[in-house]
């Protein structure tokens, strides 16, 4: 009797661990989300995702070097996790029918960016973000966080107070133990340490806006393995498909979704770059020849006016030379026979006055002579009277 209450005791006591253990997986297999968009390797504690993968409660995502994902949750956020991260979904609750609900995520390390979805239009403070020094409490926004050792730098990108598009103005606040700031301004940042309250709110500059989008840069090229083939694609669109009707998406939503998050081959891409290029190149070296045989042409027609043109000048040219060294004879001659007269005329006068010139001296010279042969025979008859 002893031996058959003991093995019912037993039974009951396994019956009560499987119920257990069932209810701790009904726990832990409770859907989040989907993986909308992946790229690298992108991990939890049991498995490596891919796009169109589940997300379930309290598992541990991590995005190595150069990885990141895109996680779609079932009110329509989206939960966006850079390089080198881990992040937790540790807390989802969603009615959709009232779009009543509560979100807790946690960030460990690496890169988170937020873009809130139903729950936060509903109620803008029942989504939260916790982080190893604090919380940031999202207000229906768009936001980014960058967790490092020691320190939280986070980004509130979403929109202003007066948006064209009839937004919710964005909203994020950062705080501790110690203190609490506002980020209310669309690219706004604060930075917050272990054992500090969260820094005041500023203007982010250049070099941190770099630093936040390298996080999600391999983001950007989100994509299917390359050696995955159009039917493997087609069968991930299915599933990506039926996955969003259930959880309540539209038509519009679904393909928005996809198109965003489900890129083509990178090599079927560059493939039609190239192609795109050749053809470009082909139709730039077309109209380079079209241009440069209207050109030899233009310039063909140039040169024969060019050519007669000059022939015209030379031909005016020597003409005037001709007519100038023709006028520069004739003043030649004429200068020449001018200078011929001059010369004639200067030698003839000199050569009267040398005449002139000599016949005076030789007439003064006969009076001075006589003068004296007067004087001498003067002298000649005082001397003989006085004898």
């Amino acid at each position: 009797m002893k031996k058959i209450i003991t093995i019912i005791l037993a039974l009951l006591f396994l019956g009560s661990l499987s119920a257990k253990a069932n209810e701790e997986l009904t726990i832990e297999k409770q859907l989040v989300g989907i993986v909308g968009a992946i790229s690298g390797t992108v991990k939890t504690e049991t498995r490596e995702l891919k796009t169109g993968d589940k997300i379930y409660l309290n598992e541990t995502i991590v995005a190595g070097a150069g990885s990141g994902t895109q996680i779609l949750l079932l009110d329509q956020s989206t939960f966006t996790i850079g390089e080198d991260s881990e992040v937790v979904m540790d807390t989802f609750i969603f009615d959709p029918a009232t779009n009543d609900g509560k979100i807790v995520a946690s960030v460990k390390q690496g890169s988170l960016k937020v873009i809130s979805g139903l729950i936060s239009k509903k109620n803008p403070d029942s989504l939260t973000v916790e982080v190893p020094e604090g919380t940031l409490g999202s207000r229906g926004t768009e936001f980014q966080t960058i967790v490092s050792s020691g320190r939280t730098d986070t980004l509130l990108i979403g929109p202003g107070k007066n948006n064209t598009l009839g937004m919710r103005p964005g909203a994020v606040l950062v705080g501790n133990n110690f203190g609490s700031t506002l980020l209310d301004n669309p690219y706004s940042i604060t930075s917050m340490s272990k054992g500090k309250a969260p820094g005041q709110a500023r203007k982010i500059t250049k070099n941190q806006l770099k630093k936040f989008n390298k996080k999600m840069k391999s983001l950007r090229v989100a994509k299917l393995s390359p050696d995955s083939t159009k039917a493997e694609r087609k069968a991930i669109k299915k599933e990506l498909k039926k996955e969003l009707k259930a959880l309540g998406f539209e038509k519009e939503e679904i393909k928005s979704i996809i198109k965003q998050n489900i890129k083509k081959d990178k090599k079927k891409k560059v493939a039609i770059k190239t192609e795109r290029a050749e053809k470009k190149k082909k139709a730039k070296k077309k109209k380079k020849a079209k241009a440069e045989n209207k050109k030899g042409k233009k310039k063909k027609a140039v040169k024969k006016k060019g050519s007669k043109k000059k022939k015209a000048v030379k031909k005016k040219a020597s003409k005037k030379k001709k007519a100038v060294k023709k006028k520069a004879t004739k003043k030649k001659k004429v200068v020449k026979k001018k200078a011929a007269k001059k010369k004639k005329v200067v030698k003839k006068k000199p050569k009267k006055k040398k005449k002139v010139v000599k016949k005076k001296p030789k007439k003064k010279k006969k009076i001075q002579k006589k003068k004296r042969t007067a004087k001498k025979k003067a002298k000649k008859k005082k001397r003989k009277k006085k004898k």
